[in-house]
């Protein structure tokens, strides 16, 4: 399971992101799957679902 400390720091992280970062981050995303969402989808979420996503990515990887 992933530390509360862990989960902090990239919530915190994640949520200082502005919609560019968000998106480049997402695109950009290296682990152990692919991140694999149109432009167009992205686009049409909000910065918050954006955040959840990538949190929940990061999340994922820091399991390994």
């Amino acid at each position: 399971m992933v530390s509360r400390d862990n989960f902090e720091q990239a919530a915190s992280a994640i949520a200082q992101l502005n919609r560019d970062q968000l998106t480049s981050n997402i695109k950009n995303f290296q682990g152990r799957f692919k991140l694999d969402f149109s432009a167009n989808y992205l686009a049409n979420q909000s910065d918050d679902r954006l955040r959840h996503i990538l949190l929940a990515a990061v999340m994922t990887k820091k399991h390994n």
